[in-house]
């Protein structure tokens, strides 16, 4: 190569850096003009579309340069031609991207009914998407046939697009499935962005939708991230699909002894005095009734489903601290009928059998059962088979009255003493009493 060449190489790469100084230089002044006039497009325009931008600038630079050497190689500017197509590829992704937050400015969530709000940015986003994905697909076709060998392959691929298309329809069979039902829930207006929805006893918001799936912000902060078919194909609450105002429900099973009127009045002033109900409805009404119990329901509305949730929780624990301190009867207790734990055959209670009279006698009439405790005690039957021969030693033909007192047979022979004997002479013999 000559020096002619070489400098009309150095002569390109001057028009590059120029270029792209120029470029930057612009997005510079847009970023300064954009904080001073607090314009927020262009502000989004200098974070999101610089880089492609100037990649875009130099591209063309360099490859309208390369086009004015005598005697380049082709291939110098198929590649300057490639960049250009990628760095424009880019450079209309993230347009996309500035104006889908430019809409989102002006399609504001913080309105008392934001269902069409919520509506249209779920397109939006959706639409962006596809036409990102979109985009893409053509700059890489526009990158291959721009290759002469490409070309080829590109061809044998189209003679053989019945094989291929077959193939891929198996292969991608969930993600096409997704990328459709995707498509669906925007359309279709089945579940939006920042819709309170439960899936599988699980309640959060619907944070962020995309073509293959849909990401679930759950009240403990969790993410639940499900395909996009799922919702197409499964059942699921959307509490705020035709608005985001909400029924919050609190269940109480009270005693029946509970005073309704005096909980109701008490009621009202909880609700009344909470900020998160919206004034529209309030009721307390007895629901149901049980063996023991009776079910006390009270709907109170409020604006969105994160107020309502808070709401009952509220009622909930300020009825309940009041039924401890004024009512305590209120709450389910346990009773015996007749003072004492009764059963009965089959399960049957007759009226009869369950009053007082009734107890008392069924008390008299069933046998007495012994003490588990001391069972082993009372079934111990004692041995008397020596008090037979004791009172065998003992028994003798004398009267009635007469006792034989025995003295140690050192001193004297034992003496009988009869009923006509003298006090005194019965005594002798007898040791005096120790003092």
């Amino acid at each position: 190569m000559d020096l002619d060449f070489w400098t009309q190489l150095l002569l390109v790469a001057v028009a590059a850096v120029a270029a792209g100084v120029i470029a930057w230089g612009l997005t510079w002044v847009a970023a300064r003009i954009g904080r001073r006039r607090n314009a927020g497009g262009l502000i989004a325009i200098h974070r999101l579309c610089r880089h492609p931008f100037v990649l875009a600038v130099v591209a063309i630079a360099v490859e309208v340069a390369l086009q004015a050497i005598n005697g380049i190689h082709p291939g110098w500017t198929r590649t300057a031609g490639i960049a250009v197509i990628l760095a424009a590829c880019w450079l209309i992704v993230r347009s996309l991207q500035v104006g889908e937050e430019i809409l989102f400015w002006r399609l504001r969530m913080d309105v008392a009914d934001n269902r069409r709000i919520r509506r249209l940015r779920t397109q939006i986003t959706l639409v962006r998407r596809v036409l990102g994905v979109v985009v893409v697909l053509v700059g890489i076709a526009a990158v291959l046939m721009s290759i002469p060998q490409m070309r080829t392959f590109g061809a044998s691929l189209l003679a053989s697009a019945g094989i291929a298309g077959i193939l891929a329809g198996l292969a991608a069979q969930t993600t096409l499935g997704n990328m459709f039902a995707g498509l669906q829930l925007a359309f279709t207006d089945a579940v939006r962005i920042d819709d309170v929805v439960v899936i599988e006893d699980e309640w959060g918001w619907i944070e962020e939708i995309t073509l293959t799936y849909v990401v679930v912000h759950l009240w403990d902060e969790r993410r639940l991230v499900l395909p996009t078919s799922w919702f197409t194909t499964n059942p699921f609450q959307n509490w705020t699909r035709n608005e985001a105002r909400v029924l919050g429900s609190v269940i109480l099973h009270l005693d029946y002894a509970t005073p309704l009127t005096e909980l109701r009045h008490y009621a009202q002033s909880v609700i009344d005095a909470n900020p998160l109900w919206d004034r529209q409805a309030w009721v307390l009404q007895v629901a149901d009734t049980t063996e023991t119990t009776m079910v006390v329901r009270v709907l109170a509305s409020a604006h969105d489903g994160p107020a309502a949730w808070d709401l009952r929780c509220d009622i909930r624990e300020a009825l309940l601290t009041w039924l401890q301190k004024n009512h305590p009867q209120s709450l389910p207790v346990q009773r015996n009928i007749g003072g004492a734990e009764q059963t009965y055959a089959d399960g049957v209670v007759t009226s009869k059998a369950a009053g007082p009279d009734g107890a008392r006698r069924r008390r008299r009439e069933e046998p007495h059962l012994p003490d588990p405790q001391t069972a082993h005690l009372d079934l111990q039957t004692p041995d008397h088979s020596g008090e037979d021969e004791r009172d065998e030693r003992l028994r003798d033909d004398r009267p009635l009255g007469e006792a034989t007192f025995g003295a140690p047979a050192s001193e004297r022979p034992a003496e009988t003493v009869s009923p006509d004997s003298s006090l005194e002479d019965s005594l002798v013999g007898v040791p005096s009493a120790r003092s």
